[in-house]
């Protein structure tokens, strides 16, 4: 019930993102293209491949909910992490191709002075895409979804390339012409930077990559549950969005099987209300000094 919870949460972060790039590229790139701002059609080309992350990103939730089966037995959540590896596949060639672009115009010489429409649709596409990484950063944190938090850093870049294009599409309007190429080539700076953060926490989390710093924290209150003599061994994973645990401690070894079995679920209780983990595999050691 919680995983649907979770996952219907993190479709509609997507849907509100892929119809808000929708309105964008159209948006830029038509008066990017009649305005002549190179940086303003880089920027609405940019959304163009964003509308793409953010559809792999929802197929990749979708198949996330899928219940285990025989192939998966801990269920399909790992999909929401490929789909973030995915989008970010896709913002890196489209910031590659934006750059080179903008360096061909940079050296060919030719510049043509944007019209002051093209200013006002980047101030306005700055401020609209900022309160769109607001929403979904809440989301991603209220869910911990790691593609909708990749969704979200998507949509601040956004924001910030179209602030970047606001000051080429200015410089240009006030006689340095070169300024709205050079904006062009920020632009593909900042898409290449964002798809490169995204892969690396995307690996991070497919490679088992865990943060120390949280895992030491989860062992504290593995370790304080009242019967723990000692905890001898601790793993975690991302799953998805969810965090898999394995431990070892060790009880006083007089203690009946049942009794032992009621620690173990003190643990999960504790682990389940303080860090929101559902799956947990404790196991049960005699304590001996």
């Amino acid at each position: 019930m919680y995983q649907d919870k979770c996952s219907i949460t993190a479709e509609k972060g997507a849907y509100v993102s892929i119809a808000a790039y929708l309105f964008l590229s159209v948006l830029k790139l038509s008066i990017g293209y009649f305005g002549h701002s190179q940086g303003l059609w880089a920027d609405g080309l940019n959304n163009t491949t964003d509308i793409l992350a953010s559809l792999a990103v929802l197929i990749g939730l979708k198949i996330s909910k899928r219940p285990p089966d025989e192939d998966h037995a801990y269920g399909h959540m790992r999909a929401e992490t490929i789909a973030s590896l995915v989008s970010a596949f896709i913002m890196a060639s489209v910031g590659v191709q934006v750059i080179v672009t903008g360096i061909q115009t940079f050296f060919s010489g030719h510049h043509e002075t944007p019209s002051i429409l093209t200013s006002y649709t980047a101030l306005f596409s700055a401020i609209f895409m900022y309160g769109i990484y607001r929403y979904n950063l809440n989301i991603s944190k209220k869910i911990n979804s790691a593609s909708i938090n990749a969704v979200a850093q998507d949509n601040k870049s956004d924001a910030l390339v179209s602030l970047g294009a606001l000051v080429g599409i200015i410089g240009t309007q006030i006689g340095i012409n070169w300024l709205d190429s050079i904006a062009a080539l920020l632009v593909g700076i900042i898409i290449c930077k964002t798809a490169w953060d995204i892969f690396r926490d995307s690996t991070y989390s497919l490679t088992d990559g865990f943060d120390e710093q949280l895992l030491q924290t989860i062992g504290e209150t593995i370790s304080k549950t009242p019967g723990v003599k000692e905890m001898s061994e601790i793993k975690a994973r991302m799953h998805g969005n969810q965090i898999l645990v394995e431990s070892t401690i060790h009880v006083d070894s007089t203690l009946s099987i049942l009794e032992g079995h009621h620690i173990t679920e003190k643990i999960e209780e504790n682990l389940s209300r303080q860090h929101n983990i559902k799956q947990a595999i404790i196991h049960v050691e005699p304590f001996t000094k």
